[in-house]
């Protein structure tokens, strides 16, 4: 009996790493995200994971993949898989793109640092937001991946031409210019919150922080989080707690116009793209402008509730590009699966910025890894079940609709 129970009873061996042995019982994004709930303040994670008004905009995001079903083939001799594609002329070992988040150091103190060298090893480009708390040579430094940069379109035009001269300097490849804030959404668990950026101390908040020690002391310990990229500026810095919703009514322009957009073409060396179009006509607009690539997004459904889903979107407009300009499709992506159909559908590579964060404040730098490996993982074999050897071969011939 003795040397039957030997036979089937195995230990697992003590892994002495806390942060690997938190992600040793995490199999997919969704269960990061409840990991990031358990590990982050209330009001923190509600930051990151909350949405404009009813979130039914966000939850269409993701819900689009799942109306699409495959057709998968059998029996096509593909023994090896590539999963590599080309975005703006530009070799990518898997079409994905770190999307820009504001404020990122409030998920962990290493913030946009971490992103920046996971993204790094993983040789994909990670786009740094203006409202970064990592400033544009800081990130620059952290490591030599493709770095992107992000433009919220200030009022003062002359902070906005200098932040662009400064990325330029410091190697920024492409330019991302977004576009769908000429007011900010009414994201209601921040309003119900009182939600401040960086969080304004109070009772609930002490509460809250003895309740998720490991995040109180990675925040208490750094140094004071801050709009990295404007310190110093008229604009304020975040220095305060402010309301984000109050700073951008203060700072950004609601009237940028396409006009401003050929200005940025003429100044900016390198590509650059428009993120937030989110209809077919505009998608041609932003074509004649001279993009290199639009970036299909609803915010993340952070501004506008019932905006069109970019995965429900994106056949149109592939159709109406034609295959000449690249498409981005941002918005939703949880599983390679989901990068799978929308490059099925005509997109070159997809954003994604909430999957990272949930990583970033359940493990740190370790957890966006594990995000980067989930979903390089999940292309590679989802690629392998429909019998399709590689991206350059995908098309809608392998899905089906649910609908």
């Amino acid at each position: 009996m003795l040397k039957s129970l030997r036979a089937v009873v195995r230990f697992k061996k003590f892994e002495p790493d806390p942060v690997k042995r938190r992600l040793s019982k995490v199999a997919n994004i969704e269960d990061l995200r409840h990991l990031a709930r358990r590990r982050l303040p209330s009001g923190v994670f509600d930051y990151i994971d909350g949405a404009a008004e009813d979130e039914r905009t966000y939850s269409r995001n993701e819900a689009g993949f799942a109306k699409i079903g495959f057709a998968p083939r059998v029996l096509r001799g593909n023994a090896e898989i590539d999963t590599s594609t080309t975005l703006m002329g530009k070799h990518l070992p898997v079409p994905l793109v770190l999307a820009p988040t504001g404020f990122t150091r409030i998920a962990h103190s290493q913030g946009e640092l971490a992103v920046a060298r996971s993204a790094a090893r993983a040789g994909l480009p990670y786009a740094l937001s203006t409202l970064g708390t990592r400033s544009i040579e800081e990130v620059a430094e952290a490591g030599d991946g493709d770095k992107w940069f992000q433009v919220y379109v200030w009022k003062d035009r002359g902070l906005v031409d200098e932040m662009l001269d400064r990325a330029a300097t410091a190697g920024y490849s492409t330019a991302v210019v977004t576009v769908d804030t000429a007011t900010f959404g009414r994201r209601e668990r921040d309003v119900r919150r009182g939600f401040t950026l960086p969080p304004r101390i109070g009772l609930g908040t002490i509460i809250d922080g003895i309740r998720r020690p490991g995040w109180s002391l990675d925040f208490i310990k750094a140094e004071p989080i801050m709009f990295a990229n404007v310190t110093g500026e008229s604009v304020g810095d975040g220095s305060d707690p402010v309301s984000l919703a109050e700073y951008v009514a203060d700072q950004m322009d609601p009237g940028l116009s396409w006009e401003d957009i050929d200005h940025f073409r003429e100044q900016w060396p390198g590509k650059m793209t428009i993120k937030g179009i989110q209809t077919v006509a505009d998608a041609k607009i932003a074509v004649d402008h001279g993009v290199d690539a639009v970036i299909l997004s609803n915010h993340g459904g952070r501004q506008l509730d019932d905006a069109p889903a970019p995965i429900d979107l994106l056949p149109s407009v592939a159709d109406a590009l034609g295959g000449h300009t690249d498409i981005i499709l941002d918005g939703g992506i949880r599983r390679g699966s989901d990068v799978v159909k929308a490059v099925s559908l005509g997109a070159k590579a997809c954003m994604f910025g909430r999957a990272y964060l949930y990583g970033l404040g359940a493990a740190g730098e370790q957890g966006v890894d594990f995000v980067l490996e989930h979903l390089v993982e999940g292309v590679e074999r989802t690629l392998s079940l429909i019998g399709c050897r590689s991206l350059d071969a995908l098309g809608p011939e392998y899905l089906v609709d649910y609908q």
